[in-house]
Parts: C-alpha cells; structure tokens; sequence
C-alpha cells in the first residue's frame, strides 16, 4: 500500500494538498503515487488538489489535476479502481488500449503488469485497496488464503454494478470523515473487506463462490459450534470470515453454508448480532456523564454508520441505544 505524501493535515488517516504550481503538483503525486509522471501542456493559474482519506489497507483519493499528465505505472501491490468525474483517460497495459470518460469506472491496470496512463484534464475518485486483503476475503479454504485471484474484466459487470461500486466508495469516505469511526480497528478492517468484497462483485474474477461437495460434507452442526465458540471469543477483535474459518478448520464456503443450512444465517452476520450484544452490555453499564457516547460505543464495536446501528439495535431490544444509554 502507498503511504500518503505529507501535506496539510485535515484529520486522523486525512491529508490534503493543492497548489497552482503544475510542477510541485507532479512532484508531490509522484512521490504519492510512487512512480513516474511526466507533465504536457501544463499552464501556471490553475488549481491542482488532491485529498486522501487513509484506510490502512485502502484510500481512498480525490484528484483534480487540470493538466495533462503521463504516466508510467509499475506494477503495484494494490489494486486501484478509478471513477471519472470529468476529463479523458487513456491507458495501454499490456496488448490492450482502452479510453475512458467522465461517469466511467474501471480499474487502471493489471497490478502484476507497467501500464503507461495518459490523463487530459481529470478530475476523480480514486480507490486503493491492498492485494492481500482481496486475496483473503476471495480465499476458498484456510491453506489458499493468500491464493492469487485474477480479474477477467476491468469494466464492471453492468451499469448498475458500478453504480453500486460508487455509492459503497462514498459511504466509506463518508465514514474515514468521521474521526472517531476511523480510529477503530474493527471498523477500518471490516470496510477494507467491505472493499474487497464490493471488488469482487463488481468487476468478474476468477474466484469460486459455490460450495463444493467436500464443502457440504463440512457444513455440519459441529462446524457451526466451533465457529460460534471462535466468535464469541473474539468479538473485540478484526476477524474475517477466513479467521472463522480456519478456526473451524473448513474452507469458507463450507463455514458459510453450515451457518445457512444451520442457522439461516451468515458467520459475519452471526459476529455482527455478537457485537451488537457487547454494545447493548456497554451502553447498560455506561453513565454518560463520563463522557461515554452512543456513537463511541457503536465504533468501538465495529459499527460505522450511525443510523444502521441504531436501526439494528432497535430490531433487536425495542429501544433506541440513547434510550438504553440515558436510562439504561
């Protein structure tokens, strides 16, 4: 994963920059970036900004650069998925040239392979995500989990799958804005999934989801037993379903299809109503005269979006968490 370039800080895993100089605009994504930019047709005046909200094992970028820019990209350890507001975007990476235009979404090259990009006055909403966290989430069996996963297509299933790619990108910026969610381990690895997992529906790969026959001779109430004694060991921790897996020694897909035959549910779903659970236990226990708030003890168990963990919590005990904080 890059490390952002220091610029003006403007918040934890936050970093903005702008200038009108052409010249330390392409030095400063340069070293962003890590990799080579040559500036054409490059005029003093206008502005250039970039802003990166920081994930840990994603950013997400915003970039307006009124120039145009090559560039040579080496191969990378992340993927990244580019969305065009305006401006044209030319890459050639390995026998294939494509161009692309405001409203496209795509991602910019095949991470094991250079490209050479060409962008002409692009303004856009940039996604870094690290390899090993695609790898994982993908993983059909604890012994495969860095497995290589390849993408067959750079262009979303459909309209719509990209559309959708776009409104998951901007509920986790939304959320890296809100510093107190950020700050929680629990809730940067589940949106890297959230990620990866959005990736993998989005744009077509060679990833096997539907059970095998080993996987449903797996899928027994014993499995099932171990994966919730794992989970209700570990809620406080970032655990995926590849951790819940292994520790049930099964692959992913029979841990997933022993919790829907056995219980209708799914092992991360089954974690999610755990964490509610502890979060329910804290908000009883916590007099928010110390200080103590819904929205803090909603993040420090895994919950990013306010609204859908008060709904959730709701469904669950009749009340709102406010409720059960004030007067729990």
């Amino acid at each position: 994963m890059t490390t952002p370039a220091s610029g003006d800080a403007a918040g934890p895993g936050r970093v903005e920059f702008s200038t009108t100089d052409p010249e330390r605009a392409i030095a400063y994504l340069s070293h962003v970036y890590r990799t080579s930019l040559r500036v054409s047709g490059a005029r003093d005046g206008y502005l250039h900004r970039h802003a990166r909200a920081d994930g840990g094992l994603f950013a997400i970028d915003d970039v307006w650069l009124p120039l145009h820019v090559d560039v040579r990209q080496e191969p990378l350890d992340s993927l990244i998925i580019v969305q065009i507001d305006s401006g044209r975007m030319e890459r050639e990476c390995g026998d294939v040239s494509e161009r692309f235009l405001g409203g496209d979404v795509f991602v910019d090259a095949e991470p094991s392979l250079p490209a050479t990009l060409r962008m002409l006055g692009v303004e856009a909403r940039t996604v870094m995500l690290d390899l090993g966290v695609l790898a994982k989430v993908a993983a059909t069996s604890p012994a495969r989990v860095a497995g290589p996963i390849r993408l067959t297509s750079f262009k979303p299933r459909s309209a719509l799958a990209g559309l959708q790619w776009q409104r998951t990108v901007a509920l986790l910026r939304d959320m890296l804005e809100n510093s107190e969610a950020a700050a929680q381990p629990l809730i940067r690895g589940s949106a890297a999934r959230m990620l990866a997992a959005s990736v993998l529906t989005t744009f077509p790969n060679t990833a096997i989801i539907d059970p095998t026959a080993q996987d449903r001779r797996d899928a027994t109430s014993t499995t099932v037993r171990r994966a919730i004694a794992f989970i209700e060991q570990h809620p406080h921790a970032d655990i995926s379903v590849a951790d819940i897996a292994a520790a049930a020694n099964v692959s992913i897909r029979a841990v997933q299809f022993a919790f829907r035959r056995q219980l209708d549910t799914t092992p991360m779903a089954y974690l999610r109503a755990v964490r509610l659970d502890r979060a329910h236990n804290d908000l009883l226990a916590t007099d928010p005269r110390h200080g103590d708030t819904v929205t803090g003890i909603a993040a420090r168990w895994g919950f990013f979006s306010g609204s859908r963990f008060a709904a959730q919590y709701r469904r669950a005990y009749g009340v709102t968490p406010r409720d059960t904080l004030h007067h729990g």
